[in-house]
């Protein structure tokens, strides 16, 4: 793949996230919103040579990481979305939703499965070397996994910092509920992600179901020692 197509996507990031570090709500919140997302976009960029991901998979990361970037500057539970539309489009999605909460921080869970489980399935198809049902359901066990683990981070940071800033960070705006919401949406946006591309898979894909079968048959009938 051309090194030109992730250059663009990495200067556009770049940009957007440069524009949003300029004045965010709080600024604490934004450091600590942003420590992850550094490291994972550095080791992207380190491990480009050894591994380039697909354009697919490069786009998938782009819209999540732009999406995640948005919300960190006005933190997850103030993204004026409603107001935007309400000036935009003259009307608010909330209302129209039946919504009584800022749901843009669900908006990003569930992007985080639907965006992020295609770029994980490359990972084990070309490293693990998975084929048939196991690639497309250890990308949303995984997907599942890391969302709970963020959870208990996210739990873990406000046990550590400072009330004000943990609660920012943690955007519960009062749902007990919120960790298990979050993990669902990312869960229901993966089991999407891997639904639409088994679909599309198994349309273009001449030995799909052969491969399917063969990856659930027994490979060593004696049990380990």
């Amino acid at each position: 793949m051309s090194f030109r197509y992730p250059t663009i996507l990495l200067s556009i990031l770049f940009v957007w996230f440069m524009l949003l570090a300029i004045k965010p709500y709080n600024r604490h919140d934004w450091a600590l919103e942003n420590i992850l997302t550094t490291l994972f976009i550095l080791s992207l960029v380190l491990s480009y040579k050894k591994f380039p991901f697909s354009k697919i998979s490069y786009t998938c990361i782009f819209v999540f990481l732009f999406l995640h970037v948005l919300g960190a500057h006005f933190t997850y539970a103030r993204v004026p979305y409603d107001m935007w539309s309400q000036n935009i489009f003259e009307f608010s999605i909330n209302e129209w939703l039946g919504w009584e909460r800022n749901n843009f921080d669900r908006l990003v869970h569930f992007c985080y499965g639907l965006f992020l489980a295609y770029p994980i399935r490359e990972l084990f198809i070309r490293i693990v070397n998975v084929r048939g049902f196991w690639g497309y359901f250890l990308p949303l066990d995984l997907t599942m996994s890391t969302s709970l683990v963020y959870e208990l981070l996210e739990w873990g940071v406000v046990e550590v910092v400072a009330s004000d800033i943990g609660q920012a960070y943690l955007g519960t705006q009062g749902d007990i509920w919120d960790a298990h919401k979050d993990m669902l949406l990312a869960a229901l946006g993966a089991l999407i992600a891997m639904m639409i591309t088994a679909i599309i898979n198994w349309h273009y894909q001449k030995d799909f179901a052969k491969e399917w079968n063969d990856s659930l048959k027994i490979k060593m009938n004696s049990p380990l020692t």
